[in-house]
């Protein structure tokens, strides 16, 4: 068993200051496989004074240098980041590798090229502003997609010239402390990054009341959002929130039904559903809507969950006891309200009474009152509600109080563009089509405020400064 003892505060490694520690378990096999310190707020105060602004006066050159250093070192321990998350939240190991091992790597290549280009001047009339970094960031983390979250703050928070102080989330702080040792070995100055696990009651809320902590960026459930704004706005901090979701997939009448459907199960079912852009209510006309509902069960119940080391597996458990509970509650409240059970349920898949296992499972006949069509269920569950019209379409995906997602199918990408305008939503997917690293990821609504990725996701980390220059003086001469 992997036993950590430190946090890592001003570059290097250093014992808490309390003894509490955090067991970290495999979801698959339900055993320990590692304990982590858990940081008190006499280390988050440390953490956040080790935090120095000298990293802000390096030139954008030498912070992409950096950023380079860290792209080819992620690469360098991609195994070993698959791996490892792996056997801390149960991804199956071709998502590990493709995913949750890519994404980071690609994100902070993105964010060292974008240095190449990026303008943190500009003349606006007899102005110069300048976009300068807002300061020390509290980054705090969710356990889904446990370092590609982290690596979006905080390569975009470096790029800008800030510094940063992690707290990952508890169920999942292996892949931090791999980001630490890379941090550790590419030689980035000290200060620049710290971690701090721990538990959010305790170094979470530390941090967001920190008087230091320029700002905050987390992402999480909508319940923990609002909280650390309400804890934040007592020092008036800039808070970034990236939220939950409950996103809605139409099924225009002229899309390839077939394709639409495999494409919108694949996607709820990926990563045990534990992914908050998922298309987790699928709309389809109600011409048809049983159709779908037949291509929806068939695309579930072929899909093979089990041991997440096996190659074959394409739906591992959920993350933890806690989230197999609330997901398989969800289930039962959704039969209990009358939805259709078109295939799952919440007793455990056949022959995997060991782990945190759910079953991918379809409701069809759900109407928009249902718990299962309001709430961020957060595992492999799908709902499937009919329409008959756009306008009804419409109005079942904007009747949310989210507005992270979506997706529009249609034969027409003109026609799908058109329809998608009209979502109260930040991110469209049309026809399938994938994320976009360099484009604003965030949300409406209450699934956030803020970006992420690309040009937006450094700028959350910046604040412009107007200098007001003279106007230049009169010449006397006339223009003929």
């Amino acid at each position: 068993m992997l036993e950590h003892k430190n946090l890592y505060i001003d570059g290097a490694w250093r014992r808490p200051t309390g003894d509490e520690v955090t067991e970290v378990v495999d979801p698959a096999t339900e055993q320990v496989i590692a304990t982590v310190p858990e940081a008190t707020p006499a280390d988050v105060d440390a953490a956040v004074a080790a935090a120095l602004p000298a990293w802000s006066r390096r030139t954008a050159g030498e912070r992409k240098d950096f950023l380079d250093r860290l792209h080819r070192a992620l690469v360098e321990r991609a195994d070993d980041i698959a791996a490892t998350v792996t056997a801390e939240m149960g991804a199956p190991r071709k998502l590990s590798s493709s995913v949750q091992a890519g994404l980071p790597i690609a994100v902070a290549e993105s964010y060292a090229r974008l240095l190449e280009t990026y303008e943190f001047e500009e003349r606006v009339g007899t102005s110069l502003v300048v976009r300068e970094p807002i300061g020390v960031v509290a980054a705090i983390t969710p356990w889904n997609y446990p370092l590609h979250q982290v690596v979006a703050k905080v390569a975009a928070a470096l790029a800008a010239g800030c510094t940063v102080v992690l707290k990952p989330s508890e169920v999942t702080p292996l892949n931090a402390y791999l980001l630490a040792e890379i941090v550790d070995a590419i030689g980035l100055p000290a200060g620049v990054f710290n971690l701090v696990p721990g538990t959010g009651p305790v170094a979470g809320e530390a941090l967001v009341t920190h008087p230091d902590v320029a700002m905050v960026s987390f992402t999480g459930s909508t319940r923990a959002g609002k909280r650390i704004g309400t804890l934040a706005a007592a020092t008036v901090k800039k808070v970034a929130l990236e939220l939950g979701g409950k996103s809605a997939n139409i099924v225009l009448p002229d899309a390839d039904l077939d394709a639409a459907i495999r494409q919108g199960v694949a996607n709820v079912l990926s990563n045990s559903g534990q992914t908050c852009t998922a298309w987790t209510r699928m709309l389809v006309h109600r011409d048809s809507y049983e159709r779908a509902v037949e291509l929806a069960r068939e695309a579930a119940e072929s899909t093979v969950v089990g041991d997440p080391t096996d190659e074959r597996t394409q739906v591992g458990p959920v993350a933890s006891a806690a989230q197999r509970d609330r997901v398989r509650a969800y289930i039962s409240e959704g039969i209990g309200q009358g939805a259709r059970l078109v295939t799952g349920g919440a007793e455990p898949p056949a022959g995997l009474s060991t782990g945190y296992y759910v079953r991918p499972t379809v409701f069809a006949d759900v109407t928009e009152d249902m718990t299962v069509a309001r709430e961020e269920i957060f595992g492999p569950v799908l709902v499937l509600m009919p329409y008959a019209d756009e306008e009804e379409a419409l109005r079942i995906a904007n009747n949310s109080p989210y507005g992270l997602s979506g997706a529009v199918f249609s034969a027409s990408e003109e026609r799908a563009v058109a329809f998608a305008r009209r979502l109260d939503t930040g991110m469209v997917h049309i026809n399938g089509a994938r994320l976009n690293l360099l484009a604003p990821f965030g949300g409406y609504k209450q699934s956030g405020n803020g970006r992420e990725l690309g040009v937006h996701g450094l700028e959350e980390f910046l604040q412009p400064k107007a200098l007001q220059l003279p106007a230049p003086a009169a010449t006397g001469r006339t223009t003929p």
